[in-house]
């Protein structure tokens, strides 16, 4: 199962969803790890120490800083960018699907937006 870390701004009512639907989804909110008001450069490092993708909605800053950890060599063990006006439940039955088809290491240096289809 994909060790999930979540960014401080994160929509808790997916959060609760998937952790409603899927109770064993090793999902860490970066508050509960004592990162209230980290900047990014510390959550995505934060993230990698652990081998969690990260969670959020930033797509202003957050990004620019994953694909720099990337180009500097650094670990990123991915980051899903969720972005504002997805369809909830498509988000959340993409994040299942992630979450327990996906193999350690798949998304290493990846950003992957969701969701991944468009609403009927």
């Amino acid at each position: 199962m994909l060790p999930l870390a979540v960014d401080e701004n994160f929509d808790n009512d997916i959060i609760r969803s998937v952790l409603r639907r899927l109770p064993a989804c090793d999902l860490v909110r970066v508050q509960d790890a004592g990162l209230t008001g980290a900047d990014d450069p510390m959550v995505l490092a934060w993230a990698a120490r652990e081998g969690r993708v990260l969670l959020t909605h930033d797509v202003a800053t957050l990004i620019n800083d994953a694909y720099s950890r990337v180009l500097a060599g650094e670990a990123m063990p991915g980051l899903f960018v969720v972005v504002h006006g997805a369809p909830i439940g498509a988000v959340i039955e993409d994040l299942l699907l992630l979450v327990e088809c996906s193999l350690a290491g798949e998304w290493d240096g990846q950003i992957l937006y969701l969701a991944l289809r468009a609403a009927p």
